[in-house]
């Protein structure tokens, strides 16, 4: 059964208007003045909405995708917003565009104070050791190496900076893994162990690691966990809220870690999932 809060549609439908006009409305705070923000996979879903959040509190974003028609299009919408943005093709798993991605950043803003690595992909559904060898290496090689090297390739250019912030997207999954979801679960997992790893690495330099542990939100991503009203039906019986995020409250989150109200938080996973189980 659906949870009590989501019993009628007419409940349902009012709950979700209400969270849509409270959500991030009007931002205040301009706690990213002056800084430069890298965000992978930036054209929708979590990544869109994160490089708003942070162009509304004042960093110049640079937004990135596989497909320039795709970037072109956010940064259009983002700069409709009045956020200062710049875009750039890039797949994550190809270093030339890595390579593409830092360099326009630092070219066209100066520097680069912040990197999200928020790029994922996902190519089958199913349990873990049901997952094809092919369909393993490429969720660890975009979901871990790629969100690694990223890392590692940002550093000279927060090391000119003498200190940044890395911010990796992770999910609830990494947690408590979903089903369908076997080795994309095992992938973000391993993402945790990466925060860690680096984040002491990184400490006396300034450059805090954190990553974001987002529970099921209302993206085309998530899209295996709600094509039909009985896999809606088992995702909301896990949420303890009764509802799907919206990108946007993700992207608090994210705002929070990579601003100077986290300076001395390094090494962390923020859970936002609606009540989901995580850790103990």
């Amino acid at each position: 059964m659906l949870r009590t809060i989501a019993g009628s549609a007419a409940l349902t439908q009012t709950i979700r208007k209400t969270m849509d006009r409270q959500l991030c409305t009007q931002i205040a705070a301009k706690r990213l003045t002056g800084k430069v923000a890298i965000v992978t996979a930036s054209t929708e879903g979590i990544g869109y909405a994160i490089a708003e959040r942070l162009g509304q509190e004042g960093a110049k974003v640079v937004v990135s995708s596989r497909k320039q028609q795709n970037v072109d299009r956010a940064v259009s919408d983002l700069r409709s917003a009045g956020v200062e943005v710049s875009g750039i093709k890039c797949h994550v798993a190809n270093s030339a565009d890595r390579k593409a991605l830092f360099e326009h950043a630092a070219q066209k803003y100066g520097g680069i104070d912040i990197l999200v690595s928020n790029a994922a992909v996902n190519p089958e559904v199913g349990g873990v050791l049901e997952c094809s060898e092919t369909a393993w290496d490429k969720i660890f090689e975009v979901n871990v190496k790629c969100s690694y090297l990223l890392a590692k390739e940002s550093l000279p250019f927060l090391r000119q900076r003498a200190g940044g912030s890395i911010v990796f997207i992770s999910s609830i999954a990494g947690f408590q893994p979903f089903n369908l979801l076997g080795a994309y679960s095992v992938s973000k997992t391993a993402l945790f162990g990466l925060t860690k790893a680096a984040s002491q690495d990184l400490a006396p330099e300034n450059i805090r690691v954190n990553c974001i542990a987002p529970g099921v939100v209302q993206t085309k991503f998530a899209g295996a966990l709600q094509e039909s009203d009985a896999a809606k039906e088992a995702t909301l019986s896990r949420i303890p809220m009764g509802r799907i995020a919206q990108p946007k409250e993700i992207s608090g989150v994210c705002a929070f870690l990579v601003s100077d109200d986290a300076s001395y938080i390094t090494g962390e996973t923020i859970v936002a999932s609606g009540g989901m189980a995580s850790r103990l």
